[in-house]
């Protein structure tokens, strides 16, 4: 993200108004506008996999899996972010016209080397504000490496990571397949072997 420094306090309304109008997405937290920063190749290929792949698992279930385009909003923690890949089970969000979700189930990020450590902290803990995830998913562009946090029964976020030649498990909504499934066509990947 890439923000202004001058920059003064934007509530939401007026936030939400702005991004209708805009040519460019701009993500919100706590009264600060950041304009979302370019994508590679790589960071396209593998959220166009991820999202064919969980697309097709989850097709007759009653849920959305949806791209980059959509916001969520996390009311808690005064912020809209659009995630790379989110599915929501939530009648609310499955019926609404807004132009945000509500209820992420299942949120998948994949890092950059400008966005990593923000995705990890600030973002993961603002993520966790949303009472309805039970997965927070950190895939990695630059070499073949997922991590799955996932919240336990006792609302602890556990950790679990994924490397070359090992199924991955989204626990959330049952999901496995090759990690190599989720990489395919990407090419230069380093491959880390667990």
């Amino acid at each position: 993200m890439v923000v202004n420094q001058n920059q003064f306090y934007v509530s939401p309304e007026d936030y939400l108004a702005g991004e209708r109008q805009s040519p460019i997405k701009h993500e919100y937290r706590r009264g600060k506008i950041y304009a979302r920063v370019g994508v590679s190749l790589p960071h396209v290929i593998i959220a166009s996999n991820l999202g064919a792949l969980l697309g097709n698992y989850l097709l007759d279930n009653d849920c959305l899996v949806l791209n980059s385009d959509i916001k969520i909003r996390l009311e808690e923690a005064n912020c809209y972010y659009y995630p790379d890949l989110v599915v929501t089970y939530d009648e609310w969000d499955l019926s609404s016209n807004e132009d945000f979700i509500l209820y992420p189930f299942l949120i998948i990020e994949i890092l950059s080397p400008s966005t990593a450590n923000f995705d990890r902290g600030d973002k993961f803990a603002d993520y966790q504000t949303a009472t309805s995830l039970q997965e927070y998913v950190l895939v990695s562009q630059s070499e073949m490496s997922i991590e799955c946090f996932r919240k336990n029964e006792q609302g602890i976020w556990i950790s679990q990571t994924y490397s070359g030649g090992e199924e991955v498990n989204f626990a959330s909504v049952d999901f496995n397949c090759q990690i190599e499934l989720i990489y395919r066509k990407v090419h230069g990947i380093e491959f880390i072997n667990g």
